[in-house]
């Protein structure tokens, strides 16, 4: 048994047809992790859909409006690149029902792992990129509001940039300067990764991420670490321990919502990097592990994974799921 939830329901699924997203994985996920043996059924939490109130705390009312009555203009379901349908919708309200839910676990049990979410190409009033609505913000925004946090923290590590995520909470500001680097570490590209900044609020964004990638405008995160083609494992792993250790020393969060992306990864479809699936593990152990050390507690979701094989996007996320029986697990 874990000692901590996994929220997950078959009703994931989302119904957009032939498409390069694996709209399967999430079923995959759940049957390898009882299959192997890492989880019992028991682990396993069912999530209510999110109410048009919790959704409206993110999103415009016109927005919402436009999605429940299939009134999206053909402009706004391109951007969204999914083909809009009703049952399209219920399935992106689940997940941010399931993304709230672990957020809730997550403040009891130190962590908790939506089998699913991780949307952050959702803005306040439309989507994009494969995503309707953000349920990281959702979930965070639904913490505050039932008094539960006050402060959070997003650490996005899908190979995109979370630009949804970045306008909504529109960054905490830190101190200016470069990022501290680790001593005596360059990176193996001739170009370093870029590190921009952004402005006051009370949820503080990093996001770390391939820069020559979508989106094509990456609105400012509180750290952006803007990386280049092909950084293998351990560079990625370096900038990843500078962003936390300089986001952490700037800001206390009460609560890590952690995008575990499994498009890092170097036969992925949509991505650019070089991580092995043993580095994305070492990833999330290094984000489990800095949790920890401050007891701060983390939710977390999948976000995307397009990799040629479909069973090694599985692998990545279970592995996730591993790392943090391995971490928290004592």
């Amino acid at each position: 048994m874990l000692p901590f939830k996994l929220i997950y329901s078959d009703d994931y699924y989302l119904p957009i047809g032939a498409h390069v997203f694996p709209a399967e994985k999430y079923k995959r996920i759940h049957d390898r992790l009882l299959k192997t043996g890492i989880a019992e059924q028991s682990d396993f939490a069912s999530p209510l859909p999110a109410s048009d109130q919790d959704v409206l705390l993110v999103h415009t009312p016109q927005y919402v409006h436009k999605l429940r009555t299939g009134t999206l203009s053909a402009r706004e379901e391109l951007e969204m690149e999914v083909p809009y349908s009703p049952e399209l919708v219920r399935a992106f309200w689940l997940s941010a029902g399931g993304s709230i839910l672990a957020a809730d676990h997550a403040l009891k049990d130190h962590v908790a792992i939506n089998v699913g979410g991780g949307f952050h190409h959702a803005f306040p009033d439309h989507g994009e990129g494969f995503c309707m609505i953000n349920d990281i913000a959702i979930a965070i925004r639904r913490m505050q509001h039932d008094n539960k946090i006050t402060r959070a923290m997003t650490v996005d590590c899908d190979v995109h940039q979370g630009n949804g995520t970045a306008v909504i909470f529109a960054g905490a500001g830190i101190p200016s300067g470069p990022l501290p680097s680790r001593a005596g570490f360059e990176l193996a590209s001739p170009d370093p990764a870029r590190v921009r900044k952004a402005h006051a609020g009370d949820v503080f964004t990093i996001s770390l991420h391939q820069e020559n990638n979508y989106p094509a405008w990456k609105p400012p995160s509180s750290i952006d670490v803007d990386l280049p083609d092909e950084i293998g494992d351990d560079d990625y792993l370096h900038w990843l321990d500078n962003a936390l250790s300089s986001g952490l020393r700037r800001f206390d969060p009460e609560l890590i919502s952690y995008v575990a992306g499994a498009d890092p990864y170097r036969e992925d479809q949509l991505g650019g990097l070089s991580l092995t699936i043993e580095g994305l593990k070492r990833r999330d152990e290094l984000v489990f592990q800095a949790a920890k050390a401050r007891n701060i507690p983390v939710m977390v979701t999948f976000a995307g994974g397009y990799a040629r094989v479909v069973d090694d996007t599985v692998t990545i996320h279970c592995n996730t799921v591993m790392a943090a029986k391995e971490i928290f697990g004592g």
